[in-house]
Protein backbone atom coordinates (compact mmCIF):
# COMPACT_ATOMS: atom_id res chain seq x y z
CA UNK A 1 0.00 0.00 0.00
CA UNK A 2 1.02 3.04 -0.77
CA UNK A 3 2.20 6.12 1.88
CA UNK A 4 -0.54 8.72 0.59
CA UNK A 5 -3.36 5.67 0.40
CA UNK A 6 -2.42 4.54 3.61
CA UNK A 7 -2.16 8.18 5.44
CA UNK A 8 -6.14 8.61 3.39
CA UNK A 9 -7.29 5.48 4.87
CA UNK A 10 -5.48 6.84 8.67
CA UNK A 11 -7.06 10.39 8.34
CA UNK A 12 -10.58 9.06 7.19
CA UNK A 13 -10.65 6.44 9.69
CA UNK A 14 -9.67 9.17 12.32
CA UNK A 15 -12.18 12.02 11.22
CA UNK A 16 -14.68 9.36 11.26
CA UNK A 17 -14.28 8.92 14.82
CA UNK A 18 -14.08 12.60 15.40
CA UNK A 19 -17.33 13.32 13.81
CA UNK A 20 -19.13 10.42 15.74
CA UNK A 21 -17.87 11.89 19.00
CA UNK A 22 -19.44 15.27 18.10
CA UNK A 23 -22.71 13.54 18.00
CA UNK A 24 -22.88 12.34 21.34
CA UNK A 25 -22.32 14.26 24.76
CA UNK A 26 -18.62 12.65 25.49
CA UNK A 27 -16.92 15.98 24.09
CA UNK A 28 -18.96 18.20 26.13
CA UNK A 29 -17.83 16.14 29.45
CA UNK A 30 -15.50 17.14 32.51
CA UNK A 31 -12.54 14.35 32.38
CA UNK A 32 -11.80 13.31 35.69
CA UNK A 33 -8.00 12.81 37.13
CA UNK A 34 -7.47 9.71 37.77
CA UNK A 35 -10.03 7.79 36.16
CA UNK A 36 -9.56 9.26 32.52
CA UNK A 37 -5.64 10.64 33.11
CA UNK A 38 -3.41 10.83 35.46
CA UNK A 39 -1.60 13.65 36.81
CA UNK A 40 1.90 14.02 37.13
CA UNK A 41 3.38 14.16 41.13
CA UNK A 42 6.55 16.06 39.83
CA UNK A 43 5.68 17.94 36.50
CA UNK A 44 8.36 18.30 33.97
CA UNK A 45 9.65 21.24 32.87
CA UNK A 46 8.64 21.14 28.85
CA UNK A 47 10.77 21.49 25.41
CA UNK A 48 9.16 25.06 23.94
CA UNK A 49 7.83 26.75 27.09
CA UNK A 50 5.64 29.24 25.67
CA UNK A 51 3.82 26.39 24.03
CA UNK A 52 1.91 23.54 25.51
CA UNK A 53 3.55 20.90 24.79
CA UNK A 54 1.88 16.86 23.86
CA UNK A 55 3.89 14.28 23.94
CA UNK A 56 3.12 10.91 22.15
CA UNK A 57 5.06 7.20 23.87
CA UNK A 58 4.78 4.42 21.52
CA UNK A 59 6.15 1.66 20.12
CA UNK A 60 5.81 0.06 16.54
CA UNK A 61 4.92 -3.41 18.07
CA UNK A 62 1.59 -1.93 20.14
CA UNK A 63 -0.97 -2.97 19.10
CA UNK A 64 -3.09 0.05 21.35
CA UNK A 65 -0.38 2.06 19.44
CA UNK A 66 -1.45 1.05 16.25
CA UNK A 67 -5.56 1.77 17.03
CA UNK A 68 -4.50 5.12 18.02
CA UNK A 69 -2.67 6.68 15.38
CA UNK A 70 -5.83 7.15 13.13
CA UNK A 71 -7.21 9.40 15.71
CA UNK A 72 -3.50 10.82 16.42
CA UNK A 73 -3.12 11.72 12.70
CA UNK A 74 -6.35 13.21 12.38
CA UNK A 75 -6.04 15.73 15.48
CA UNK A 76 -2.65 16.63 13.73
CA UNK A 77 -4.32 17.74 11.11
CA UNK A 78 -6.28 20.78 13.24
CA UNK A 79 -3.72 21.73 16.24
CA UNK A 80 -3.42 24.81 16.79
CA UNK A 81 -0.35 27.10 16.71
CA UNK A 82 -0.25 27.26 20.87
CA UNK A 83 0.65 23.24 20.75
CA UNK A 84 3.77 21.72 20.43
CA UNK A 85 3.38 17.92 19.51
CA UNK A 86 6.33 15.45 19.60
CA UNK A 87 7.20 11.63 19.76
CA UNK A 88 9.02 9.55 21.70
CA UNK A 89 9.54 6.50 20.85
CA UNK A 90 9.66 3.84 23.99
CA UNK A 91 13.01 2.30 24.69
CA UNK A 92 11.92 0.44 28.01
CA UNK A 93 12.68 -2.84 27.40
CA UNK A 94 15.36 -4.51 24.64
CA UNK A 95 12.67 -5.26 22.14
CA UNK A 96 11.22 -1.73 22.54
CA UNK A 97 14.81 -0.01 22.19
CA UNK A 98 15.50 -1.72 18.82
CA UNK A 99 12.10 0.30 17.59
CA UNK A 100 13.19 3.28 19.04
CA UNK A 101 16.67 3.31 17.58
CA UNK A 102 15.25 2.90 14.27
CA UNK A 103 12.70 5.68 14.47
CA UNK A 104 15.15 8.06 15.82
CA UNK A 105 17.41 6.38 12.54
CA UNK A 106 14.37 7.57 10.65
CA UNK A 107 14.54 10.80 12.00
CA UNK A 108 18.54 11.27 11.56
CA UNK A 109 18.21 10.61 8.05
CA UNK A 110 15.25 12.53 6.73
CA UNK A 111 12.68 9.36 6.24
CA UNK A 112 10.80 9.71 9.01
CA UNK A 113 7.59 11.26 6.76
CA UNK A 114 8.01 8.60 4.59
CA UNK A 115 8.49 5.17 6.95
CA UNK A 116 6.60 5.65 10.19
CA UNK A 117 2.80 4.51 9.51
CA UNK A 118 3.96 2.11 6.89
CA UNK A 119 6.11 0.42 9.77
CA UNK A 120 2.46 0.41 11.81
CA UNK A 121 1.07 -1.13 8.33
CA UNK A 122 3.69 -3.58 7.98
CA UNK A 123 2.95 -4.84 11.36
CA UNK A 124 -0.12 -4.92 11.92
CA UNK A 125 -1.71 -5.37 8.22
CA UNK A 126 0.94 -6.40 6.12
CA UNK A 127 2.37 -10.08 5.82
CA UNK A 128 5.71 -9.06 7.95
CA UNK A 129 6.97 -7.97 11.30
CA UNK A 130 9.37 -5.36 11.18
CA UNK A 131 10.28 -4.73 14.84
CA UNK A 132 14.22 -6.56 15.40
CA UNK A 133 17.00 -4.33 14.45
CA UNK A 134 18.23 -6.73 11.21
CA UNK A 135 14.24 -6.43 9.42
CA UNK A 136 14.49 -2.48 10.40
CA UNK A 137 17.52 -2.53 8.17
CA UNK A 138 16.32 -4.29 5.59
CA UNK A 139 12.90 -2.10 5.26
CA UNK A 140 15.00 1.24 5.11
CA UNK A 141 16.52 0.28 1.87
CA UNK A 142 13.24 0.87 0.26
CA UNK A 143 13.68 4.36 1.05
CA UNK A 144 16.89 4.75 0.16
CA UNK A 145 18.91 3.69 3.11
CA UNK A 146 21.90 1.50 2.77
CA UNK A 147 21.85 -1.37 5.01
CA UNK A 148 25.87 -0.22 6.16
CA UNK A 149 24.44 3.06 6.74
CA UNK A 150 21.67 2.25 9.05
CA UNK A 151 23.54 0.05 11.08
CA UNK A 152 25.95 3.04 11.61
CA UNK A 153 24.09 5.62 12.45
CA UNK A 154 21.61 2.78 14.70
CA UNK A 155 24.57 2.20 17.08
CA UNK A 156 25.72 5.64 16.98
CA UNK A 157 26.69 7.74 20.36
CA UNK A 158 23.77 10.62 18.81
CA UNK A 159 20.92 7.96 18.28
CA UNK A 160 22.32 5.96 22.30
CA UNK A 161 21.55 9.57 23.33
CA UNK A 162 18.43 9.87 22.55
CA UNK A 163 17.66 6.38 24.56
CA UNK A 164 19.06 7.68 27.28
CA UNK A 165 16.75 11.16 27.20
CA UNK A 166 13.31 8.57 26.19
CA UNK A 167 14.40 6.43 29.31
CA UNK A 168 14.73 9.24 31.55
CA UNK A 169 11.28 10.62 30.49
CA UNK A 170 9.93 7.58 30.91
CA UNK A 171 11.04 6.98 34.27
CA UNK A 172 10.35 10.74 35.56
CA UNK A 173 6.30 9.82 34.36
CA UNK A 174 6.85 6.57 35.80
CA UNK A 175 5.29 5.06 32.45
CA UNK A 176 4.65 1.52 32.23
CA UNK A 177 3.30 0.93 29.07
CA UNK A 178 2.45 2.15 25.83
CA UNK A 179 0.35 4.21 24.09
CA UNK A 180 0.83 7.30 26.59
CA UNK A 181 0.60 10.55 25.63
CA UNK A 182 1.69 13.55 28.36
CA UNK A 183 -0.07 16.81 28.00
CA UNK A 184 2.17 19.60 29.15
CA UNK A 185 4.66 17.59 31.38
CA UNK A 186 1.55 17.48 33.30
CA UNK A 187 -1.02 15.04 32.90
CA UNK A 188 -1.19 11.27 31.24
CA UNK A 189 -3.61 9.94 28.91
CA UNK A 190 -3.15 6.34 27.81
CA UNK A 191 -5.74 3.89 25.56
CA UNK A 192 -6.58 2.98 22.12
CA UNK A 193 -9.10 5.06 20.70
CA UNK A 194 -10.43 8.29 20.20
CA UNK A 195 -11.04 9.31 23.71
CA UNK A 196 -7.32 10.03 24.20
CA UNK A 197 -7.60 12.79 22.12
CA UNK A 198 -10.78 14.02 23.61
CA UNK A 199 -9.11 14.01 27.04
CA UNK A 200 -6.09 15.37 25.36
CA UNK A 201 -8.03 18.36 24.09
CA UNK A 202 -9.64 18.83 27.28
CA UNK A 203 -6.37 19.05 29.52
CA UNK A 204 -4.63 21.43 26.55
CA UNK A 205 -7.60 23.62 27.14
CA UNK A 206 -7.04 23.26 31.18
CA UNK A 207 -3.51 24.71 30.49
CA UNK A 208 -4.34 26.89 27.74
CA UNK A 209 -6.76 28.70 31.08
CA UNK A 210 -3.97 28.35 33.37
CA UNK A 211 -1.48 30.17 31.51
Amino acid sequence: MSLVKLMKNFILTGLTAIVAAFSTHTMAAKFVAGQDYTVVENPEKTSVPNKIEVREFFWYGCTYCYKLEPHMQAWLKKIPDDIYFLRTPAAMNPMWEQGARAYYVSEALGVRKRTHLLLFHANFSGNQKVLQKEAFAKFFTRYGVPEKKFNSMYDSFAITAKIAESNQLARKYQLTGVPAVVVNGKYIVQGGDEKVVQVVEYLVEKERKNK
